[in-house]
């Protein structure tokens, strides 16, 4: 055992050593991307470094933040076992997966030795990262926590307000919002892919179809948070967040992937079409949505707009729209939202700030390794 404990300590040490500094520092906020020649793959290492080494913390878990916060939240650390894994597929390095490892013991430890959480939009988010680490490294650890977490999800399933998850085990308050209920269509989609279990698929269908039918406008594809938020039983319209677009983006194109209904990928394009076109973007950046909680929120519409390109099986139009989309945001990040040497981003992908929230972080690593991919791809001009 020491023998072991002493492999995994060298390679935590490697995996620091070599990113002890920035690969690609950059040109600076301002510069002229028309003369900046973007190496992508070495500033997704500069993104990585830049999370390992300002968020870090050695009882195995992200920081709130870069100013000296040491609150562990969930959610995001969750979001942050994805972008370990986003780095993880990029590199195949053994270094990153110790990091996966790591975040994964500490995220229960700082969690009261469980991975359970009173919220279920929480517990989805880990599930997801969970499927998608154990996809990218076959190391079952991670499928058993995903396991474990979708059977306590689908607990939180009822018939108020005609079906649907509820936000938190406090079931009394019966709000029920996208967060809860989109991710968790796309959980079960990936859980049949792994099980074969019909059960699976049929808790997919009608999770999806209760999301359409009651948090989605059916004229514009416009996905609506949540249904009794205030109260008042029902639907709040005007609270609209970039996370929400991205969850049924991704619901869509995967209930697409197992049944090959066009309907299910027609309305993922259709509610990605308005998010580009609609109020979330400011001359097609997407806009500040805050920090704590909101500074998540772009990188989860980037992720599944990724998805969207990757495995919708849309046409070469809409892949090249998508594309150039994210590109252009990701060198406006690049180029006005990252300070420099230490690499954090900031909530506004137009300018810099002194410190980051890590929702803020990884928003920003998000949309920098789907720049990556899409460069790899060919997609990138």
């Amino acid at each position: 055992m020491k023998l072991i404990r002493y492999s995994l300590l060298m390679l935590s040490l490697a995996f620091t050593a070599c990113l002890k500094e920035p690969v690609d520092d950059g040109p600076g906020p301002g510069a002229n991307k028309a003369r900046y020649v973007f190496d992508w793959a070495q500033i997704g290492d500069s993104s990585l470094q830049g999370l390992t080494s300002n968020f870090w913390n050695q009882e195995k878990y992200f920081n709130a933040n870069s100013a000296g916060g040491t609150t562990f939240n969930y959610w995001p650390n969750a979001h942050a076992l994805d972008v370990l894994t986003d780095a993880y597929i990029r590199k195949n390095d053994p270094a990153i997966k110790a990091r996966m490892d790591d975040l994964l013991a500490g995220m229960k430890t700082k969690n009261g030795g469980t991975y359970i959480n009173h919220f279920y939009d929480d517990m989805e988010w880990m599930n997801l990262a969970c499927l998608r680490a154990f996809e990218a490294t076959g190391d079952t650890k991670y499928k058993d926590v995903a396991v474990l977490l979708w059977n306590d999800i689908k607990g939180g399933w009822d018939d108020v307000w005609g079906g649907g998850i509820h936000w938190n085990k406090d079931k009394s308050k019966n709000y029920k919002n996208t967060p809860a209920n989109a991710p968790a269509c796309i959980i079960a989609c990936r859980m049949y892919g792994l099980t074969q279990n019909p059960d699976d698929i049929a808790w997919a269908k009608k999770i999806y179809d209760w999301q359409k039918a009651t948090l989605v406008d059916p004229v514009t594809g416009l996905v609506w948070d949540g249904i009794n938020q205030d109260g008042s039983g029902q639907v709040t319209k005007n609270w609209n967040f970039t996370y929400n677009q991205g969850v049924f983006i991704g619901a869509g194109v995967e209930l697409y992937k197992l049944t090959g209904q066009n309907v299910y990928i027609n309305d993922a394009l259709k509610t990605a079409n308005n998010t580009l076109a609609g109020g979330f973007t400011n001359a097609n950046i997407l806009k500040d949505e805050g920090g704590g909680d909101g500074g998540l929120f772009k990188g989860v519409l980037v992720r599944y707009l990724m998805l969207l390109i990757t495995d919708g099986s849309i046409s070469s139009t809409d892949v090249a729209k998508y594309a150039a989309f994210l590109q252009l945001n990701a060198e406006t990040l690049w180029l006005k939202g990252t300070t420099r040497p230490q690499v954090l981003f900031n909530k506004n992908w137009t300018t810099t700030a002194t410190s980051s929230d890590l929702t803020t972080q990884l928003s920003g690593a998000m949309l920098i390794e789907a720049a990556v991919k899409l460069k790899s791809m060919g997609l990138m001009k």
